[in-house]
């Protein structure tokens, strides 16, 4: 590997899956606004729509995940593009 290319400042964050609720914790240099307490401890948390817990190719189920109304959500971003 290339020396001086990789960041240096790793960190246990906590990844929580919205359409579901799950919490795994892993080391990373994402940011985060927001924390969360895990059996005691505050990390910071990183939100997710979909993850391994909840995509259909690891569970094996057809499973409908619309948080927030993505569809609407893209609409109204890209109404302001119309002519």
């Amino acid at each position: 590997m290339k020396k001086g290319i990789h960041p240096e400042n790793y960190r246990m964050v906590a990844f929580k899956d919205m359409s579901n609720g799950d919490v795994f914790l892993t080391r990373s240099t994402a940011e985060a606004k927001e924390t969360i307490d895990v059996d005691g401890v505050e990390y910071p948390v990183v939100k997710l729509e979909i993850s391994r817990t909840s995509h259909p190719f690891y569970t094996g189920k057809s499973k409908l995940v619309d948080t927030a109304g993505r569809i609407d959500k893209f609409k109204n971003k890209y109404a302001k593009f119309k002519k």
